[in-house]
Order: C-alpha cells, then structure tokens, then sequence
C-alpha cells in the first residue's frame, strides 16, 4: 500500500521532534545512580568542630542503648513490624558506629541567628578551618555544606561576606580542595533572580581561586509561596533550578516557615499540615527526573527526657519519615543526635517492609526486558524498572541492605546495581 506522507514532507517535523527529544534528554536526565543521603544534620556554625560527626554519633548511640537497649523495644517505640526488628536494631547500632551523619551543614541562618559582625566574621573563619580539617583527618560525613543567610535585601551584604570568609578559608585550611558533595545552602528565596545572583557569586569565586567552573554547588530552601508560584500564578520553582544554571543539587523544603507565611496559625502548623504536603507535590512534580534532590523539613520535637518521653519522641519523628518515604522523597533534616536513631530505624524498616515485592518485580522486570531486546523488540516501561533499581541503590547506600544480600534477591551482581542503569543492565545480559 502506497504512503500518504511523503517523507520529505513530514522531514521539518521531525526534526522539531528530534530537537525538542534532545532538550528534554538535557532537562531530565533522570537518576545517574549516584549516592543520594536519607538525612541532613543542621548545626549552628558556632558550635562547629572537627570531631562533630563522631559526637553526633557517640551521642545517638548513647540514647539509643539508654532507652532501647534490645530490639525489641526500639520496634516497639517506632512501629517497626516484628519480624524486621533484630534486622533494623542490628544494622542501625552498626549505622551509627560507622557513619552516624550522612550529610552535615553548618548553619548560618536559623540555628545561628543575628550577630555583630565582627562576630559572623570570626565564626566563618573558624567553622570552615574546623572543616577542613575535618577533611584533612577522615573526620567528615560524606555530604557536606554550609547555609548563609538569605539574599533579601537586607541581608544580602551580610550572606556574601560569609560566603567569602568561610569558603577561603576552607580552601586555605584543606589545601586548595573542597570536600566531596559540598554545597552552598541559600534559604527564604522570594524571587529567581537571588539565586541567579548566588551562581553569580560563585562563578566569580571560582574564577579568583582557580576553581574548575561550576564545581561549587547549590542548593534552594522552599520557605515562601513566591518560591512555588509568583503573584501572575507562574510556576516558580523550574525557573529557581534554571536560576543556578547547572549548580542546584537539591531543594529542601522549610515546612514551618511556609505555614507560617500562609498565616496559618501556630498550634495548626506541623509536619502534616495539608499546605506542606502541596508543597512536596510541586516539589516532586518540578525536579522529577532532574537529577536535583527533594529534601523534606524537620521535626521540631526533640526526644529528649524521660523513656516515655524519648520513645514519643522517636514516634513523632519516625511517622514523619514514614509520611515522607510514602511520598517518595527520602532525605529529610535531623536536628539533634537523638533524632538519628528514629531517622535510620525508619528508613530501614521502610525497605525491609518492601523488600520482598521489590525484589520479585525487578527479577520480572529483568527478565522481560531482556527476552524483548533479544527478540529485537523494544521494552517500553524502562523506567519502572529504573526506579525499583533506585530503590535497591537507596537501600545498599543506607546501610538498610547488605550489598552481599543483593544477587540473591534480584539475581543481579553488584557489579550490575552500581552502573545505576536499568537499561544498561539489560543491554550488558544482551551482549
């Protein structure tokens, strides 16, 4: 049957396609496979040493075997189902014994308030030279950063001379490197153009101390509406991640400051409050596919007291983890020692509660995607399979997974998991 279409008449279309395929490729490149945290410490620069990590975990250890010393009882305090609870103990004492924080930040901002600046100045100096030498002695979590202040217009002078101070400082002190996974925090963004204008800073930071370009990176805190959608009801948060042209690796999201912008009373607001929620959604639905992290907000109860009051308080925070884990978003901010025992036994018995389905489908998945390509057929739904290979990286990474655990649940080698691709995966079984 002869063709309606001429090809040289369909030809300008297509190549409009292949063009826009190409930008979308560019703009959502999806997971790379990479390392991604479960958690970020936040600290007060002033009170920023060396040995912090180690403290941390020393301390959250300390609470853990004060008020949950079996299994037992630690499930019974989180709600972790029985059958995981000598898995989840087991591993989370380990976790905090051999790396307690994934991600640090030392605070500028909330955790650090108003000072002189003779003050701000002095702490820059000395919380970037505690950080480099951090660095220097394998001290360090393997994420890392700083929060300014925001770059409001009253503020903005106050957040570059920190800026300044503390990063050459820390190049000083560590020898001219940065440490891996290192990000500059910018918190309260009202308009785009704040955090144009922090890439801005940086690029010319780069410049002067001989950095490779863009090797500084970034990441945006959700405090305020005009952060999601401006006052013509335009999508914002897109135009924030254009904004950093390439340095945004994640945005957190700050849930008491944006209820408190919405006048949303104090003894309403919380964790769960349904205008959090909106914005995890919009958050989700911005940075999908982006390769730019979302990073949920804190629990302002700390467990600290009595027994009864410790085990509420991991309650709270760990239903918190839960409520974000169920949304998809994995990372979420820890603002004492004592929270981190609740933050892990969370995360891992969220995996462990989903292991057994996971490992089932992505064995299927493998295999029918490999029998379609050997078939020179095309498999379709990659990116389901993709994101149950995510979810096997997260747990590995955690420390929620032995990676010896992984080729006899999936079938796969570990080899195989840390090339983070399941199209790769399948390609390599072809070959």
């Amino acid at each position: 049957m002869r063709l309606t279409l001429p090809s040289g008449a369909v030809a300008p279309a297509m190549e409009k396609l292949r063009r826009a395929n190409e930008e979308f490729a560019r703009s959502y490149p999806g997971d790379t496979g990479s390392r991604r945290p479960v958690h970020t410490v936040y600290g007060g620069a002033q009170l920023f040493r060396a040995d912090t990590i180690r403290k941390i975990g020393q301390l959250a250890l300390k609470s853990l075997e004060e008020y949950a010393p079996d299994a037992g009882e630690f499930a019974s305090a989180l709600g972790i189902r029985a059958a995981d609870a000598e898995a989840v103990y087991a591993r989370v004492c380990d976790k905090l014994r051999r790396e307690p924080v994934e991600d640090y930040r030392i605070d500028f901002e909330d955790g650090y308030g108003y000072r002189a600046d003779e003050e701000e100045d002095a702490h820059a100096v000395s919380a970037a030279a505690e950080m480099g030498r951090a660095m220097r002695e394998g001290l360090l979590s393997p994420f890392s950063g700083f929060r300014i202040k925001s770059f409001s217009g009253e503020l903005h002078r106050r957040s570059v001379r920190t800026l300044d101070l503390f990063l050459t400082s820390l190049l000083h002190t560590a020898g001219g490197g940065l440490p891996p996974n290192f990000v500059v925090c910018l918190p309260k963004i009202t308009v785009p153009e704040q955090v144009t204008a922090l890439a801005d800073v940086l690029d010319v930071f780069e410049t002067a101390r001989g950095l490779a370009a863009g090797s500084l990176k970034l990441e945006v805190m959700v405090e305020t509406t005009q952060s999601i959608a401006n006052q013509r009801g335009e999508f914002v948060l897109p135009e924030l991640a254009r904004a950093a042209r390439g340095r945004c690796v994640a945005a957190h999201l700050g849930a008491f400051d944006f209820t408190s912008c919405q006048n949303i009373a104090v003894a309403a607001q919380g964790y769960t409050h349904p205008a959090n929620d909106f914005a995890r959604q919009m958050m989700q639905v911005a940075f999908a596919g982006t390769g730019i992290r979302v990073v949920d907000s804190v629990t302002n109860v700390i467990p600290k007291g009595g027994r009864e009051t410790v085990h509420r308080g991991w309650r709270i925070h760990a239903d918190h983890v839960r409520h974000s884990l169920a949304r998809g978003i994995y990372q979420g901010w820890d603002l004492h020692p004592a929270q981190v025992p609740a933050r892990y036994g969370a995360v891992y018995s969220f995996f462990l509660e989903g292991l057994e389905p996971a490992s089932q489908r992505l064995k299927n998945f493998i295999e029918s995607a490999t029998q379609a390509t050997m078939a020179g057929e095309v498999f379709d739904d990659a990116a389901t399979g993709q994101g149950m290979l995510n979810f096997f990286l997260q747990a590995i990474d955690c420390g929620a997974l032995p990676a010896e655990d992984i080729p006899g649940l999936t079938g796969l080698s570990m080899e195989e998991v840390r090339t983070g691709s399941f199209a790769r995966i399948v390609a390599g079984r072809f070959s």
